[in-house]
């Protein structure tokens, strides 16, 4: 099994980064808002959510290839 550290404000980041992939999501489907006010903060929401995890998923992806020794074992 692959175990990484992961900080509080990282699991924060990520959080936040999911939650709002989602409501942009969710507000893209829903029929509450008029249209152009739900597609606008609903694509806005999306992509901050898509884009910002590509950062974060940078940084943790790093972490774990950080972790390990020349032979792709993780070092204890």
């Amino acid at each position: 099994m692959k175990q990484t550290l992961v900080t509080m404000p990282e699991i924060g980041a990520i959080a936040a980064t999911r939650g709002m992939l989602g409501a942009g999501a969710a507000l893209l489907l829903a029929d509450r808002l008029p249209k152009q006010k739900r597609n606008a903060l609903g694509w806005m929401l999306f992509l901050i959510g898509a884009i910002s995890t590509i950062p974060l998923a940078r940084d943790i992806l790093g972490k774990m290839n950080a972790q390990r020794d020349g032979t792709g074992r993780l070092q204890s």
